[in-house]
């Protein structure tokens, strides 16, 4: 399926990149839980489209995943780490931080900020990568998977192609668990995003979390 682009116009762009104080600004969720260390930890690494902007924390698609998580009986606690605004750059600043307290899994959504920006694909290739490099040198090493991104059409299809390949190979290379795109069935759907055509619905972010629970569900059955 190609994807709908239009709720990434460039005019719209600074609502992704400059929302909630712009990059850096901590999420009311971020910080580590110290209840319940006895279970295992799912990390959601993140922008705003994984703090869940604009709608109640627990309708967020993590927060979604904990219900999924309870249901199956699976012991674990997941981690909603989003931070509106930020870069990959930011994400990789982050990440020593948010594994202080030892993850068995760990949810890598960065990217959707660079891509609003511009920015060059061979940073983001770097950043996520410096993230998945500081995450294995922990004993043992979380599982990881790698949630796909998709950049502005504005920007030509060249980069668009090779923004979507940095996903691609390093799923690849690391041998990660890929999530193709966050937002399928989701982008441009009028009824799926708030009025910024940006952020998704509470309806949005249950679509997003079945998409992520197909990849994630299998990580978890691996690691048992």
């Amino acid at each position: 399926m190609i994807p709908r682009y239009g709720w990434l116009g460039l005019s719209l762009a600074a609502a992704l990149v400059g929302c909630s104080g712009g990059e850096g600004a901590p999420a009311a969720a971020e910080a580590p839980p110290r209840s319940g260390q006895e279970r295992g930890r799912i990390v959601f690494l993140g922008t705003s489209l994984t703090a869940g902007l604009g709608i109640d924390p627990d309708q967020a698609f993590p927060a979604l995943i904990q219900q999924k998580l309870d249901s199956a009986g699976l012991h674990y606690v997941a981690v909603n780490a989003g931070v509106s605004g930020e870069t990959s750059a930011g994400a990789r600043r982050r990440i020593d931080w948010l594994l202080q307290q030892p993850a068995s899994v760990l949810v890598i959504e960065t990217g959707a900020n660079d891509g609003l920006r511009g920015l060059p694909t061979d940073s983001l290739r770097a950043n996520i990568q410096a993230i998945v490099d500081h995450a294995r040198k922990q004993t043992p090493p979380p599982a990881i998977v790698l949630v796909g991104m998709r950049a502005l059409p504005n920007f030509g299809l060249g980069y668009g192609r090779g923004f979507r390949q940095v996903y691609d190979d390093l799923a690849d290379t690391n041998d990660l668990s890929l999530v193709p795109f966050l937002l399928e069935d989701v982008a441009g759907v009028d009824s799926l995003n708030q009025p910024d055509m940006i952020h998704p619905t509470g309806a949005g972010h249950r679509l997003m979390a079945e998409t992520v629970w197909e990849v994630l569900a299998g990580v978890l059955r691996d690691t048992a």
